[in-house]
């Protein structure tokens, strides 16, 4: 945390800027044209002009930063703050560390996981050779341990393990053949060999790919030496309860996916260090927008 970026508006300011544009040459997010002036003065600090459209803009248009007030630099620590908590962080945990507002720091932390969502989509998972675990799970407290009684639902999650690659995860409403292969075949290669439990809804949707394994769970049988199991997804789900346990303690259906996103891409990068990550992160936020109306319509 002692890197300037993340205490210095000016390095911040430069650093987004050679992420966004990494050959030095700003492009308009209006009409992409590379013919830019850049502005000078106090009131024109970090704003371009171009020479094409004649629209102003800065490093913060066209991304999640678009139109925030916050300080670039803590945007920066914020991000990087998010992409190296294992379990991620409260939204009052970075209200206090950023010394801005539970409102401010909520919304900051929901637009960072929305360019996260972008950060992971690398295209479909698996391919020839590849294995792809597919598991499913109920995310959520217990009713009998509330004394009130009143407790949301619980969310069901399926997640697309990619073994040595990524992760994808999707908030569901029904767990069943149609709501199950529709993630697969979507996200999935049918070259990749498939690997789930015993449940019965796989066993039509195992025929469309190279091949597919199961382990009876239903027998207690949880693994084979042949590298049937689906472990690696298990292993996933038991970040991310800990983190809805520990951290969060409670997701709102509306949010659920952009939660995902962030287990999502913290998994997918966990051979990176957490300054690459938080760099894919900064690209992710090119031409991703989410604004507080929306993001409360959706709650709503």
């Amino acid at each position: 945390m002692t890197d300037p970026i993340f205490h210095n508006e000016a390095k911040a300011l430069a650093h987004i800027e050679a992420q966004r544009w990494p050959d030095g040459e700003p492009i308009c997010p209006h009409c992409g044209s590379t013919h830019i002036t850049k502005m000078g003065g106090k009131t024109q600090a970090g704003m371009f002009l171009c020479n094409d459209c004649r629209d102003k803009f800065t490093v913060r248009t066209g991304t999640v930063m678009e139109r925030s007030h916050i300080p670039l630099h803590k945007w920066l620590l914020a991000t990087h703050l998010m992409a190296a908590s294992k379990k991620g962080m409260s939204a009052l945990q970075m209200s206090r560390m950023l010394g801005i507002t539970y409102k401010s720091a909520w919304f900051l932390c929901h637009r960072i996981r929305e360019a996260m969502d972008k950060a992971n989509d690398t295209g479909p998972l698996g391919g020839p050779g590849k294995v792809i675990e597919s598991d499913e799970a109920f995310v959520g407290g217990f009713k009998k341990k509330r004394l009130s009684g009143n407790v949301a639902p619980k969310k069901k999650i399926v997640t697309l393990v990619e073994r040595g690659g990524p992760a994808r995860s999707f908030h569901i409403t029904n767990i069943d053949h149609t709501t199950i292969r529709a993630a697969l075949v979507t996200n999935c290669h049918r070259s990749s060999v498939l690997m789930t439990d015993d449940a019965r809804f796989y066993n039509n949707i195992g025929r469309e790919f190279a091949a597919h394994g199961t382990t009876l769970h239903s027998n207690r049988e949880f693994s084979r030496g042949d590298g049937h199991h689906s472990n690696t997804a298990e292993n996933f789900f038991s970040i991310l309860k800990r983190g809805v346990i520990g951290t969060y303690h409670h997701w709102s259906a509306a949010h659920t996916h952009r939660y995902l996103a962030e287990f999502d891409l913290r998994y997918s990068t966990k051979d990176k260090s957490d300054t690459d990550r938080a760099n894919d992160i900064l690209k992710g936020m090119e031409g991703r927008r989410l604004t507080y109306r929306r993001i409360g319509l959706l709650a709503a």
